[in-house]
């Protein structure tokens, strides 16, 4: 009974968030902010890091491949355990993307979001702010654009901080 009051909660969230049909400034915002979040910037950012901040970016790169050496595979047991139907594939409406997987709980965009805002925050709190705007932008541009649910992100987000700071703990002791 609570797990389909729930569902009912977060498919009535959805449709108060996803936009079928935005103008095309929001539509690029969101679909930009979404892209921001496949991962291919990680590796760059994660790299210049690594490059031009010495002792400082080699933690925080190699707190980045520990904290995803520590998510993905809880991701993808998790994705493939709840096996929640994306919210394009359940209702008639179409995304505005095209979700590289079949299932939606929990966005993996949003926990590597989150994931690597945390880890850049451990070690450059000056960037907190912003990098928190960007990984909830993220977050919430993967309802905007119909491919999960808010309950999705939420959890993906709460994965995300949480394998970080995992990984920042086990290497704080090292």
């Amino acid at each position: 009974m609570m797990k389909a009051k729930l569902a009912e909660l977060d498919a009535a969230l959805y449709f108060v968030v996803f936009c079928p049909k935005p103008r095309n400034w929001f539509r690029l915002i969101a679909l930009g902010l979404s892209k921001s979040g496949n991962g291919g910037l990680y590796v760059l950012v994660a790299i210049a890091c690594a490059l031009f901040l010495e002792q400082l970016g080699q933690q925080f790169a190699l707190t980045v491949i520990l904290a995803f050496a520590i998510e993905r595979p809880l991701y993808f047991y998790l994705k493939n355990r709840f096996a929640r139907l994306r919210p394009c594939d359940c209702y008639a409406v179409k995304a505005l993307l095209t979700p590289s997987d079949k299932f939606s709980l929990p966005s993996g965009h949003s926990a590597g979001a989150w994931l690597y805002a945390t880890c850049l925050m451990e070690q450059i709190p000056l960037v907190a702010f912003p990098l928190m705007i960007w990984a909830s932008g993220v977050s919430l541009s993967r309802v905007i654009v119909g491919v999960h649910y808010p309950l999705d992100v939420v959890l993906g987000a709460a994965m995300g901080v949480a394998c970080a700071s995992l990984a920042i703990v086990i290497l704080g002791s090292v």
